[in-house]
């Protein structure tokens, strides 16, 4: 039954920028958006103009997750 209680907000999933709550060496460019705080779209277009480093591995354009974090300043070991 749909209600019109709009102080529910749909949860999301939270990414964790913390190297010990994800062990993955790199995000997605969503996933890093996310992050950022920005839209697929402009994360997307900051990967294409150099702004955020990326690696392509094969059809699939990765965010290397210290790289993220130097770019940003964050030490590699923040908790």
């Amino acid at each position: 039954m749909l209600t019109d209680n709009d102080d529910h907000e749909p949860e999301t999933h939270r990414l964790d920028p913390r190297p010990d709550r994800d062990p993955r060496l790199t995000m997605s460019v969503e996933e890093a958006g996310q992050l950022l705080g920005i839209s697929r779209g402009l994360a997307y277009e900051l990967v294409s103009r150099g702004d955020i480093p990326s690696i392509r591995l094969g059809r699939r354009i990765v965010v290397p997750r210290r790289a993220l974090n130097q770019l940003l300043d964050i030490p590699d070991d923040a908790a």
